[in-house]
């Protein structure tokens, strides 16, 4: 399989359904040539063709972490576009585990010479391959429902970084409580990155704004004067004092 055809495939997979378009401006190739690249794999089944655009056969029983990604899928395609507009070319960044964090290292093949740290196979995968780009995966023993380590080598990795961006996710954000995680140890992956790190960045969609079903308990860092939130829907006035001096940035 070509690289171009493992481009491909990575990003249909993870967006469910990509313009021909998309794709030219994402590998920087013309159209012609991502019609003939995919016409093999549209052939062997590997992805199906719709009107100018490639869509994922990857069925619901896909891991966990697929399936949320394909959760308020445009939402979160917009808003990585809009967080690798704040991150340009040899900076470093440090990227958290979350669905969101897996589309915006996707939107972010299009920066050049990056310095990454992650502890998600995911994310490392994305951006290792891409000429010119440092990226170090943080941890050896890996989840098996989303890729991501959460081992002592993780944190000793993470630790020795200093970085321009942290990158975080959350899964839900409460008025008082702030952005909300399941896990203690997303809490403490989330604050050793910020500790070596200028400046974070919050990506969470709409949705997070609202109670969940299955509602998180774990407090992340708060956001410091400065940081960013981008989201893809002004939030309401009950967000306003979480919210205060955060630079919160709408992907539309």
């Amino acid at each position: 399989m070509s690289k171009y055809q493992t481009q491909i495939i990575q990003a249909v997979d993870m967006q469910g359904t990509v313009t021909v378009v998309e794709l030219s401006q994402m590998l920087g190739v013309t159209g012609q040539t991502i019609r003939r690249v995919t016409q093999p794999l549209v052939e062997s089944g590997r992805i199906n063709k719709v009107h100018g655009a490639l869509v994922s056969n990857r069925i619901a029983s896909d891991p966990p972490f697929l399936a949320r990604m394909n959760q308020n899928r445009d939402a979160k395609v917009a808003i990585a576009r809009l967080a690798a507009e704040i991150i340009q070319d040899g900076a470093s960044v440090a990227i958290d585990t979350g669905s969101t964090s897996g589309f915006i290292a996707q939107a972010l093949r299009k920066r050049g010479k990056l310095t990454v740290v992650t502890n998600s196979a995911f994310v490392a995968s994305t951006l290792a391959i891409i000429p010119g780009n440092k990226v170090s995966m943080a941890g050896t023993q890996l989840r098996d429902h989303d890729g991501a380590a959460f081992d002592r080598s993780a944190f000793e990795v993470i630790e020795r970084m200093q970085v321009d961006y942290t990158i975080l996710s959350a899964s839900m954000v409460d008025a008082m409580k702030g952005f909300l995680v399941h896990e203690q140890c997303e809490v403490d992956i989330a604050t050793a990155m910020l500790r070596n790190s200028a400046q974070a960045i919050m990506a969470v969609d709409h949705s997070k704004f609202s109670p969940q079903q299955q509602r998180p308990v774990v407090r992340q860092p708060a956001l410091k004067h400065g940081d960013i939130l981008v989201t893809d829907q002004s939030p309401t006035s009950e967000f306003d004092s979480l919210l205060m001096g955060i630079d919160v940035r709408i992907a539309v």
